[in-house]
């Protein structure tokens, strides 16, 4: 279903189209990227608001709800709802001015089907939360609020009360624009080019994400691709050779098989959709890199003659990359777990196949769940043997070593540099 947004001159397209994104994200669990592409005749910098505005609400929809529930004698419809919380997030955390923020906002309700009728209520909703300003946030836990109580508990289990708060903190704030740099680049002089900031892993910052990617210095010329400073340590911990027989399973969008291909290796990519698969060909000659692309299914699909190496970055819930796509706080359930766990087993079994002995197989999630990282290794009764992750591995990271020698990245790392996304990583042998 598509949505046309007819622009007006005064914001109010950008927020009818913000609340169309929230009825498709929380009413039919789509993604926020997804229902933003699905979005026409929004100007750029009206795109950039729309995605602003939605983003903002699921990542704090929790504490907007406790403000603004207060103010309801009933329910209204979800529509109005989210123009609610829409106008909320406006006066109280992207520092809209106040006529701005309630009038646009208002003239987005009277455009919804019936939203006459519920005009009176936003305009007064938001007028009093205007009128309260900061205090209207005082006393609120907002993350413990903004959190999912399935994900909150997981996270308290696996990684204690103090982290589990640290990661609910991080996910508040927009995550950093990381890039990788080709091998051979100049790293020094890319950070000063782009104004970044040269991160301990290799990796550059910048220090902000309100940019098109596409007119950055060194895109068109293929010197970087964007990557998270946590993405790209998986395939690093392959440790991959010249010339070596590397299979990357569930490749797109393809920074670890350019990883791997910029390292040397001859790398087939293996990714079972057809459209990011595409995606994947258009960065790989972007960036002048060779690597077979191959649309098949990570859990069946076999090489023809055995790999030295296999990395496999399996399906999971992301709950890693929250930063990047607070719809997953909303749209993930705790059930989906098992059945996600299931393909990763079965993939993994696939890829421990793939190897030839001695071998090497390095498993990753994008997730902070625990079990479909440790507890995927845990489940494994593989011919493999667990190769522990050292601190020389990791330089300039070794405190995302646990002491069982595997790699966890949660979002309260580095907070001083502004995080980074979640990760598990495990390296193994074949025996």
């Amino acid at each position: 279903m598509r949505t046309t947004a007819q622009s007006d001159g005064s914001g109010t397209q950008a927020r009818s189209a913000a609340i169309a994104l929230l009825e498709t994200v929380l009413g039919r669990r789509r993604t926020l990227e997804d229902a933003l592409d699905a979005v026409t005749g929004l100007e750029p910098r009206d795109r950039g608001f729309t995605h602003l505005l939605a983003a903002t609400v699921l990542r704090r929809l929790g504490t907007l709800d406790a403000v603004i529930e207060p103010y309801l004698r009933r329910s209204p419809p979800d529509a109005v709802r989210h123009a609610l919380r829409i106008g909320a997030a406006q006066l109280l955390l992207l520092g809209t001015p106040p006529h701005a923020a309630v009038g646009a906002t208002v003239a987005a309700v009277r455009a919804l089907p019936k939203g006459t009728a519920f005009t009176g209520l936003a305009n007064a909703v938001l007028r009093r939360i205007a009128a309260e300003g900061a205090a209207a946030l005082e006393g609120l836990d907002g993350p413990r609020l903004d959190t999912p109580d399935w994900l909150w508990r997981a996270w308290h289990d696996a990684y204690g009360p103090e982290t589990t708060r640290a990661i609910a903190e991080a996910h508040q704030r927009e995550a950093p624009l990381d890039l990788t740099l080709k091998p051979g680049e100049d790293a020094a002089a890319w950070a000063a080019r782009l104004g970044a900031e040269l991160l301990p892993t290799g990796s550059l910052r910048l220090a902000t994400t309100n940019t098109r990617v596409p007119d950055l210095a060194g895109f068109a010329e293929g010197a970087w691709w964007v990557q998270d400073a946590a993405a790209a340590l998986p395939a690093r911990l392959l440790a991959v050779r010249p010339g070596e027989r590397v299979i990357d399973l569930c490749a797109a969008p393809g920074g670890k098989t350019a990883q791997l291909a910029a390292a040397g290796a001859r790398v087939t990519a293996v990714e079972r959709s057809p459209e990011r698969a595409a995606r994947l060909r258009e960065n790989l000659t972007r960036l002048s890199l060779d690597a077979e692309v191959i649309e098949e299914d990570a859990a069946t699909w076999r090489p023809a003659e055995p790999a030295d190496a296999v990395l496999l970055d399996a399906p999971c819930t992301a709950t890693g990359t929250i930063r990047r796509h607070p719809d997953i706080l909303r749209n993930k359930r705790a059930a989906e777990i098992a059945s996600l766990t299931a393909i990763q087993d079965a993939m993994l079994a696939n890829a421990a196949a793939m190897l030839r002995p001695g071998g090497r197989l390095v498993y990753a999630v994008c997730s902070l769940q625990a079990d479909e990282g440790e507890g995927a290794i845990a489940r494994a009764r593989l011919p493999l043997r667990h190769d522990p992750i050292a601190p020389a591995d990791l330089a300039g990271l070794p405190e995302a070593i646990t002491r069982d020698g595997v790699l966890r990245t949660t979002p309260a790392l580095w907070p001083e540099r502004g995080g980074m996304d979640g990760f598990f990583a495990a390296r193994l042998i074949r025996t």
